[in-house]
């Protein structure tokens, strides 16, 4: 009798241990609520993202990330979480990374990857067109060219910069748009000392930027998304093509020591021999 007095307790205790912990998976799997004012959007309409947390970590905004139907980063952004928990931001529907229609995702992260949650919405595609079609771009030093397409502004000119092994790119920016460079690795490069493919760093006037890549065994594709007004767009990898400028002097150098070194073996003189 007493055993079956003790297993019905086990029994009981069991379950009340298991129904006090449900609520709190629950709680953990809504940590975040995140929402669009609407299912769907055409080009040029405002996207307004809204959301509450429900524990407040001083001085942490959220992660907004925004992803096309490829999956490719259309943006990001860090979001400040307001006293009573919540927080807002607006997106423009259209441009120059969002123009493929289909289904967008929205990522909110606050802090780690354990506390995020998602929602999406439907877009009906741009109709934005590049301000340039794809064209190539001569380098100092090389006889390769780097390929190019820009929408929002146009492209000026692309330089090595032998000492910081970059790529400096200056750009007139009429407005928010994006620079996809196809590089051959003949020009520029980011490896590790075994030979395996690195990351570049990617600067926009001075500000490190994310970016998407796609590579192949002779070159790599970047493309860099800057804001209306930037100027300059760094690449910066392990090795870049040294300048014209540079060549030539080696060159240079080379040809003085070859003349140098045939005179000494011939004894070269001005004064006639007899």
């Amino acid at each position: 009798m007493m055993k079956a007095h003790l297993s019905v307790f086990a029994l009981s205790a069991i379950l009340v241990v298991s129904i006090g912990m449900a609520p709190a998976f629950g709680q953990v799997q809504n940590s975040i609520v995140v929402t669009t004012d609407k299912a769907s959007y055409s080009e040029g309409e405002t996207i307004i993202v809204t959301g509450e947390v429900r524990d407040l970590y001083s001085g942490t905004p959220v992660s907004v990330i925004v992803q096309a139907p490829n999956d490719n980063r259309v943006s990001i952004a860090q979001v400040t979480i307001g006293a009573d928990k919540r927080f807002s931001t607006e997106i423009a529907a259209g441009g120059a990374l969002m123009k493929a229609s289909g289904t967008y995702t929205i990522t909110v992260q606050y802090g780690t990857e354990n506390r995020s949650a998602t929602t999406s919405f439907e877009f009906g595609g741009s109709t934005a067109t590049s301000t340039l079609s794809d064209t190539t771009v001569v380098i100092e030093g090389s006889n390769d060219l780097i390929g190019y397409e820009i929408t929002g502004g146009k492209l000026l000119s692309i330089m090595p910069d032998v000492d910081a092994n970059s790529l400096i790119i200056s750009i007139d920016a009429t407005s928010d748009g994006s620079l996809t460079l196809t590089i051959p690795r003949s020009v520029a490069d980011a490896l590790f000392e075994n030979g395996d493919d690195d990351e570049f760093f990617v600067l926009v006037d001075g500000e490190e930027v994310d970016f998407d890549e796609t590579k192949t065994s002779t070159d790599r594709t970047l493309t860099i998304s800057f804001p209306e007004g930037a100027e300059e767009i760094e690449v910066i990898g392990t090795w870049v093509v040294p300048e014209f400028g540079t060549i030539a002097a080696m060159i240079l150098a080379v040809a003085i020591i070859s003349i140098i070194a045939v005179s000494a073996k011939s004894k070269l003189s001005i004064i006639p021999r007899y």
